[in-house]
């Protein structure tokens, strides 16, 4: 009989491959919105005249993407106490934000159901960064996340 032992992952690792996984998903997001462009649908009926009008919305949706990504930099090199704090504030932020996005397309006329669920899937992810973040706020041992540990 072969015995199999599981290594704990650590913490900064989980929040890692969580935030990438959410990252995924946010790309899919607006890949369905896309999507009807393929098939010569239109996707949004806008009233801006042109691009300057709509700079600040693309800015706040780079803001939106690329911010993970820097926590996900800084969540490999970085172990102290404060940054796990702020951490876990900022995905409380984003968790907020996810579900007022949620909110936001069911109010949308008409309902576009497959980003419901997405939007939902990643709210669900939000809240799993949420309780692993919390945990590692609350470690008390501080490695550096390659580093594997008992649980």
């Amino acid at each position: 009989m072969i015995t199999q032992t599981r290594t704990a992952i650590s913490h900064p690792v989980k929040i890692i491959i969580l935030w990438l996984v959410f990252l995924l998903g946010l790309l899919f997001h607006t890949d369905l919105g896309l999507m009807p462009l393929f098939h010569d649908l239109s996707i949004a009926e806008s009233q801006a005249k042109d691009i300057a009008e709509v700079t600040p919305i693309f800015w706040a949706m780079l803001g939106f993407f690329v911010l993970p990504m820097f926590a996900i930099v800084a969540t490999l090199f970085l172990d102290s106490k404060r940054y796990r704090k702020l951490h876990f504030g900022f995905t409380i932020l984003y968790t907020v934000s996810n579900f007022l996005h949620l909110l936001a397309d069911l109010l949308v006329s008409p309902i576009l159901w497959y980003q419901i669920f997405l939007m939902l899937i990643l709210f669900v992810l939000g809240l799993l960064i949420n309780f692993v973040s919390f945990q590692w706020m609350k470690e008390q041992n501080h490695s550096q996340p390659w580093e594997n540990r008992a649980a």
